[in-house]
């Protein structure tokens, strides 16, 4: 199973940054942040999202977004 990123999970659930960083009690901003960046997501803020989009943590991206292209070959 190929990872994702938090951004591509959030779509999925076809949510916005707001509704999902409300349901996580944290800012909008603070998710978006993690979502560009989320090689420092706190571990407790990684398990409430797998929680919330129901996957395990492996599952889940960690990394800058563009990393995540580029080792897929694509830029």
């Amino acid at each position: 199973m190929q990872k994702m990123t938090l951004r591509a999970l959030r779509i999925n659930y076809s949510l916005s940054a707001k509704e999902v960083a409300d349901k996580l009690g944290i800012h909008q901003q603070t998710l978006l942040k993690y979502e560009h960046d989320s090689s420092k997501i706190p571990m407790d803020l990684l398990d409430k999202l797998a929680r919330l989009y129901n996957v395990e943590k492996d599952f889940i991206f960690l990394g800058k977004k563009y990393e995540l292209n580029h080792n897929l070959g694509e830029v």
